[in-house]
């Protein structure tokens, strides 16, 4: 009996193949996410290390390490949490149909969400938390439903504004205490910037 053959992301793959995808795409979000978690789980049992020191500090030299740390830090068990099932849904998303498209939206939400703290941040303020790069693949995914014109990502795109809309339009007012809203535009900037340049990237190279 022939095995089924299914067409994803512009190809044939088997089932096996398929298979092999998820696999492997579940390991490298569930890492990735799991990452943030041991780093949290590692300064909530040895508070002494002052990890949350190396956030973004705006403006100085020393505090641009934050662009690389900042979303593995987290102030609390509520912040982490927050920012986990945006990071698990919007990551997911970006990981289909190529691994490259998630390894995008991250560099462009990071640099985003970091670049922007650092230079509009409230002076003697540390920014962490990983809600800018959840902005960041909040906006890769709305602008690559605009710059591919292709169904499945318009249909993404359209999900991601209907169910996280709300959210990200109160995240980018400075309206709540504490909020960075500085680092939320950024990644929400950075992933739409990523997906204009991965969008123009592949269309050069076909």
């Amino acid at each position: 009996m022939p095995q089924s053959t299914i067409r994803f992301g512009g190809a044939i793959a088997d089932g096996d193949t398929l298979t092999a995808r998820l696999k492997a795409r579940v390991a490298l979000l569930g890492l990735f996410v799991g990452s943030m978690w041991a780093v949290f789980l590692l300064s909530a049992v040895m508070p002494f290390l002052n990890l949350n020191r190396h956030g973004v500090v705006p403006r100085s030299l020393g505090g641009l390490q934050g662009i690389l740390f900042s979303p593995w830090l987290h102030a609390s068990l509520g912040h982490i949490a927050a920012n986990t099932g945006g990071l698990l849904v919007l990551g997911w998303l970006c990981l289909w149909p190529r691994v490259s498209n998630f390894w995008e939206a991250t560099v462009g939400g990071m640099l985003g969400a970091g670049l922007c703290a650092w230079l509009f941040g409230a002076s003697n303020s540390i920014h962490i938390g990983a809600s800018g790069l959840v902005f960041g693949y909040a906006g890769y995914l709305v602008a690559r439903g605009y710059y591919t014109r292709k169904f499945v990502p318009i249909l993404v795109a359209f999900l991601v504004v209907g169910t996280f809309g709300g959210s990200m339009l109160f995240g980018v007012l400075p309206i709540y205490p504490g909020l960075s809203w500085q680092s939320h535009i950024g990644g929400l900037i950075g992933g739409v910037l990523a997906a204009r340049m991965g969008s123009a990237s592949r269309s050069r190279a076909v």
